[in-house]
């Protein structure tokens, strides 16, 4: 079965599941946020795709889905007021950056609206290298996957902590806050330094600050973004064991934890390191000498090269 599919049965059951929930409030965001989701990736991803078979278009609909998460939380949780302006800020935050920042790069580059990323192009060579006899209706999957995973396992952990109604602030929930801003500052950091260095060595290979210890700590930094998230939904989680169903209480734990777990899998073997590699390696020189040395996500120590 394509890897996009199974996602797509996946995202949508654990949706199912928790659409039983006792909280009425969290039933109606889920269907509210559904139809929105739906509509987003249809208009924006699936309809540009049909016509130009780019996915590029994903990356508009993506991350302003994940802005709309943000903002229905915000209006229409029945949390704690500050704690779930607080998450629905932290989903505007992630949405709107990366949202505004695929508009302007389409803007510049062309890319999206012109040409495909090299990520998705990827993707469609090994559809292709398998001799798929359909790789648009696996490519057509694959947006559906991530259309359904703001449906379900990324908007979780901020319905579940938007749904905690308690005023006081655990370690946990802290901890989780701490996180997403080492993240952001980490990534932040990051983009920075490749951006210096590309502007005074365009062909060479990044290896400065961040990039001695990771060969992607942007992407690390972006898991890390939502790992935080999900550590900060573990206490008003674990109060759902209270008021709902083990099968409700445990699909939202288990969807909220496929939440780091499928940015990690996207940021490493689909859309971020791999693709990226593939590339790389045959555009730099130095590159092969680079991954023998760097850890290619977790950040560690350089390795000396064979």
């Amino acid at each position: 079965m394509n890897f996009g599919v199974s996602l797509v049965i996946l995202f949508v059951g654990l949706w199912s599941i928790a659409m039983f929930s006792y909280s009425e409030a969290l039933s109606q965001l889920l269907l509210v946020n559904a139809g929105v989701q739906v509509a987003l990736f249809f208009f924006v991803a699936c309809v540009p795709f049909l016509r130009t078979s780019r996915m590029s278009y994903v990356d508009i609909a993506w991350p302003f889905g994940v802005a709309l998460i943000g903002a229905q939380i915000i209006l229409f949780a029945d949390g704690d007021f500050v704690r779930r302006c607080f998450v629905g800020g932290v989903y505007l935050f992630i949405g709107l950056r990366m949202g505004l920042g695929a508009l302007f790069m389409a803007k510049t580059t062309g890319v999206i609206i012109r040409t495909e990323f090299p990520r998705y192009e990827y993707r469609r060579m090994l559809l292709e290298k398998t001799n798929n006899p359909h790789p648009k209706l696996h490519m057509l999957a694959e947006i559906l996957a991530q259309g359904f995973a703001n449906i379900s396992v990324l908007a979780f952990p901020g319905f579940i902590i938007a749904m905690n109604q308690s005023p006081a602030y655990t370690g946990l929930e802290l901890l989780g806050l701490g996180i997403w801003i080492i993240a952001y500052t980490i990534e932040t950091m990051a983009d920075g330094q490749k951006m210096l260095f590309i502007s005074k060595n365009k062909e060479g290979v990044c290896n400065i600050g961040l990039w001695r210890y990771s060969r992607h700590p942007n992407y690390f930094a972006e898991w890390l973004v939502w790992t935080g998230l999900v550590l900060a939904a573990i206490s008003s989680w674990s109060l759902m064991a209270d008021t709902e169903s083990v099968l409700v209480w445990a699909a939202l734990g288990f969807g909220s934890l496929c939440a780091s777990l499928m940015m990690y899998i996207t940021l490493v073997y689909l859309t971020g390191a791999k693709p990226a590699e593939y590339y790389s390696v045959r555009k730099r020189a130095g590159y092969s000498q680079y991954q023998q040395t760097t850890s290619m996500f977790f950040p560690w120590f350089p390795k000396q090269a064979n």
